[in-house]
């Protein structure tokens, strides 16, 4: 039970930071740091998974 919150918990925390650092990148309208916004991506993918995996049984 506490590993699946750990892994809700740390999914939505990464999903909210890389989210946040996205619309701060659209709000820039700069092409200098698309490097952010990339790993901003792979972070939403990585919260994604982590939240769709916490749960016994088929992942998401």
């Amino acid at each position: 039970m506490s590993n699946e919150k750990t892994k809700v918990t740390f999914g939505t925390l990464v999903l909210l930071a890389s989210t946040v650092v996205l619309f701060a990148l659209s709000l820039l309208g700069s092409a200098v740091p698309v490097v952010l916004g990339g790993l901003a991506a792979l972070g939403m993918a990585a919260g994604s998974l982590l939240i769709g995996t916490s749960e016994t049984g088929r992942p998401v």
